[in-house]
């Protein structure tokens, strides 16, 4: 079946465009509309909706294989839908580690069993993240892996992180760096933890020539990092998360450990510094982190476990915050959360160009709604923004040319 979506506001930042016009997908593309429709065409109003290519989630917690009572594939992926995500990278801290072949093939079999979204597992940099023996690279990209993370932590040892970025620029593939020195992050100097690992990473990229991407960037300092590294024409990027843009520390005092995230909340100076890092260009893509827990896991402050879920909060924070104030226009916006993502990557995807894959996400800029975790498909509810009213919601998600969610619900089931 092909689908024709009619006069909606085509947003293509890969090409410029932004017209109203209709868009047809077929056969999984991207395609000329024919003079002559066919019969079984399915037809989508798209009038006051932006038309914009499938969104893209670089950093995204699926808890599978190990973790299951937090979030599976699947249910993960439905978020994803209903958040208007088509692309997703899962990360490697699972149980067993994605740390090789057989670990990777899972993650690619259960996603395929899940066509809600596609699904690209991440490697991880050592063996079991324990920072001591890199894994072995080629053997999982020819598996699967879009990229390499030691998520949730750094790799310790210097001299092991720049042979592990040799091996990766040789295999063309990108690594995502959690920044964090965990002497530092121990003594509970969690801001310079951050910077001094961001620091490193930066100059171990410059030293190997590696494709390095900052994960959730929070402080004023490291945003300025990876300014200086763009500016210098270093092969760095870097993302940050919706709550590092709408919240700040003093959201703690209230003692709700749904704030508690690492990175950590940081200052009011700080979040005004991501926005202003996604104003001028220097982080260009915004990623959930999305990390599912457990209600029991989100007990008291001090035992919690630190993260939240982003995935079917994104697009309405990041248009209430961002292209309601004006600090973002919604081209730009489009582009951080797919065209380039896409880049980093190098997928070929973040684009609505005749030939591409039909990843295409319909949203109304203007919806307004309350946050209600019970009605999120998310396994988990560890979500700040519950009760808040929020601008902007996801209409439709359709991947390879098929719907696969419409205003609340997942049809492909």
């Amino acid at each position: 079946m092909s689908v024709l979506i009619q006069h909606g506001l085509v947003m293509d930042p890969e090409t410029g465009e932004c017209q109203v016009r209709d868009l047809y997908l077929a056969d999984g593309k991207v395609q000329k509309k024919p003079e002559v429709l066919g019969e079984d065409v399915q037809r989508v109003d798209a009038t006051d909706l932006w038309v914009v290519p499938g969104l893209i989630d670089l950093h995204v917690h699926l808890r599978d294989p190990g973790l299951t009572h937090k979030e599976t594939i699947e249910t993960g992926s439905k978020a994803a839908a209903a958040g208007g995500f088509t692309t997703i990278c899962a990360m490697p801290n699972t149980k067993p580690v994605t740390d090789c072949a057989e670990v990777v093939r899972y993650v690619v079999k259960a996603s395929q069993e899940a066509p809600y979204t596609h699904v690209l597992p991440l490697g991880a940099i050592t063996t079991g993240q324990n920072g001591a023996v890199l894994t072995d690279q080629r053997r999982s990209m020819e598996e699967g892996i879009c990229a390499l993370s030691e998520d949730g932590k750094s790799v310790a040892d210097a001299d092991l992180m720049e042979q592990a970025m040799v091996r990766a620029k040789k295999l063309g593939l990108i690594i995502l760096d959690h920044c964090e020195d965990p002497e530092l992050a121990a003594q509970g100097k969690s801001r310079e933890a951050e910077n001094v690992m961001t620091a490193r990473e930066i100059e171990l990229a410059e030293k190997t020539g590696a494709a390095l991407h900052i994960c959730h960037v929070s402080t004023k300092e490291s945003a300025q990092l990876v300014r200086e590294a763009r500016q210098k024409g270093l092969p760095v990027t870097a993302e940050v998360c919706p709550h590092h843009f709408t919240l700040d520390d003093t959201r703690l005092e209230s003692g709700d450990s749904n704030y508690k995230m690492n990175p950590p909340l940081r200052g009011k100076d700080d979040v005004q510094a991501m926005k202003e890092a996604l104003k001028d260009g220097t982080i260009t893509c915004i990623a959930t982190d999305h990390a599912p827990h457990a209600a029991y896991e989100k007990g008291p402050m001090e035992t919690a476990a630190n993260g939240i879920i982003g995935l079917e909060t994104a697009v309405s924070l990041a248009i209430t915050e961002l292209v309601e104030t004006g600090i973002l226009t919604p081209m730009q916006l489009i582009a951080c959360m797919s065209t380039n993502p896409a880049h980093v990557l190098h997928c070929g995807k973040g684009t609505l160009q005749e030939g591409t894959a039909a990843d295409v996400t319909l949203i109304d800029p203007k919806k307004r709604y309350t946050v209600d975790v019970n009605r999120f498909y998310s396994k988990s509810k560890n979500c700040p923004y519950q009760g808040m009213e929020l601008t902007g919601r996801v209409v439709m998600t359709i991947v390879d040319g098929k719907i696969v969610y419409h205003k609340g619900e997942i049809l492909n089931d």
